[in-house]
């Protein structure tokens, strides 16, 4: 990875902690699949857009109905338990 990837990268999980007030380091939890049968989902202020069979990295279990999650873009956002299936 080159110095200016990674310093993109850094400057990405700064933006995440200050726009969901998360503090720590950031962990992927786990990861889960977006149900192939959902509704492909364009993403709002703080919801992530969401792709059918995408594999998403947890880092919060949040609530009842949402995860905090990561993508393969390295973009954050809140997802709907519903839509989501274990790997």
């Amino acid at each position: 990875m080159t110095l200016k990837a990674c310093k993109k990268e850094e400057k990405m999980d700064r933006e995440f902690q200050k726009k969901f007030k998360f503090e720590g380091s950031i962990r992927v939890l786990t990861q889960m699949m977006v149900d192939p049968a959902a509704t492909e989902k364009r993403g709002g202020a703080k919801n992530l857009p969401l792709r059918r069979g995408e594999i998403l990295d947890v880092i919060q279990f949040t609530n009842q109905e949402q995860i905090l999650c990561r993508n393969s873009q390295r973009r954050y956002g809140y997802v709907p338990r519903a839509v989501m299936l274990p790997l």
